[in-house]
């Protein structure tokens, strides 16, 4: 550990000048380095680590669950990145008693940081493996978890070369809880404790729909276009068209991903209703969803749906709100923001990804002409929920024991 010590002395002023570069300013730098201010320990501590935005949204219901279960206990919330931590401020600020940043992982820092917070069990989601922090976790008797594990292919090929360095960190955790068993016999193949390294499940999809608290006249089947970026609008439309001369029925709702987009969309669409303005699909055959808070309740309107952010480099949005309704979707190639989720539901066959406008035309055309492939589809979306879910419970089980 002296030598992980030296060495971070030595890049130190790189390494400061770097974060300030990527927007890190002097306060979340003093973070990092484990100095935290204004902040009183508690008898028990949990604390739950999602490097960033991806982790934070998955471990988003479980800290509140946290909260509810456990008031007596104080919450503590890091995160690698300057995103994760905004993130982390705007949706679990209130649910916890500090957000701040993961330490630099050398001996100085972390030792500083375990010494100001004085965690009792800390949750780290998916793969996070610390070499400092698990030392030091295990030297001071503290609780350490990897929750919603998970380990790519590629990752786990590099880790394997490896496997005489991570076997003895991988034993200092309390508990390792995978997201599938294919993660579970990854981390087992590199030495972890089969013995405390169990599949929990996927935390993401321990969600439930949104009630439904209005009426909704569709008038035939509805194709449902969710958060749509600049450059999409065109695409799904010019889908709907050609789909409609196939399936007269059709409708079409279209959601822009923010509202500022609202007159891009409507130069695009041209003929269309409003939902501000109480219209409905009866009497319509498209509609500018243009309100905010009901898109997730529209999709138990909808027959398929797709999902937008995805035919450009923003990594899509979350699949799961329409497939919770059994809705199938379809995206384009860039998924990179869920892609363990699109991973589950490709597989189960609940769910598309296409390339090309083309290849989205086809996989919307199947799905509104097969009506067994369709059926299909729409039980996989259901099914898939029931094999994922109760991670939660699980890891509220873990720390209630």
């Amino acid at each position: 550990m002296f030598g992980i010590e030296l060495i971070f002395r030595l890049i130190y002023p790189v390494l400061v000048l770097a974060h300030k570069r990527a927007g890190y300013d002097d306060e979340a730098i003093e973070r990092k380095l484990g100095y935290i201010r204004d902040y009183t320990p508690a008898t028990r501590t949990i604390m739950f680590h999602g490097v960033s935005v991806g982790e934070i949204n998955a471990i988003e219901k479980l800290v509140k669950e946290t909260r509810k279960k456990f008031p007596e206990a104080k919450i503590v919330v890091t995160t690698g990145t300057n995103t994760g931590q905004e993130i982390a401020q705007k949706k679990l600020g209130e649910f916890s008693d500090l957000v701040t940043y993961f330490p630099f992982d050398t001996p100085s820092c972390v030792e500083r940081f375990l010494t100001n917070v004085k965690p009792t069990d800390v949750l780290m989601a998916e793969t996070e493996i610390w070499p400092s922090f698990c030392s030091a976790c295990k030297k001071h008797g503290i609780n350490l978890y990897i929750i919603n594990g998970r380990i790519s292919d590629r990752t786990f090929n590099s880790y394997k070369k490896l496997k005489f360095f991570f076997k003895p960190l991988l034993n200092k955790y309390s508990g390792i809880f995978t997201q599938s068993t294919e993660d579970l016999n990854k981390f087992l193949a590199l030495g972890a404790n089969p013995d405390t390294t169990k599949r929990m499940n996927n935390l993401k999809f321990d969600i439930t729909p949104p009630d439904i608290d209005f009426e909704f006249e569709k008038g035939g089947r509805v194709f449902l276009a969710a958060s749509t970026h600049s450059g999409e609008d065109a695409i799904v439309f010019n889908v709907y068209k050609k789909l409609k001369e196939k399936h007269g029925d059709l409708k079409f709702i279209i959601a822009p991903r923010h509202l500022t987009r609202l007159e891009e969309v409507k130069s695009i669409i041209k003929a269309y209703c409003l939902r501000s303005e109480g219209a409905s699909l009866k009497e319509n055959d498209v509609m500018i969803l243009d309100t905010m808070g009901e898109l997730g309740k529209l999709f138990a309107f909808s027959d398929i749906a797709f999902i937008g952010g995805s035919f450009n480099k923003t990594g899509g949005h979350n699949p799961l709100e329409a497939v919770i309704f059994g809705k199938p979707v379809i995206s384009g190639p860039s998924i990179h923001n869920f892609k363990d989720i699109y991973s589950i539901i490709r597989n189960a066959k609940a769910g598309f990804v296409v390339k090309t406008e083309d290849e989205l035309f086809l996989c919307a055309d199947r799905l509104l002409s097969d009506k067994a492939f369709y059926e299909e589809t729409s039980k996989a979306c259901l099914k898939v929920f029931d094999e994922q879910q109760g991670a939660l419970d699980f890891v509220l089980k873990v720390l209630e024991n």
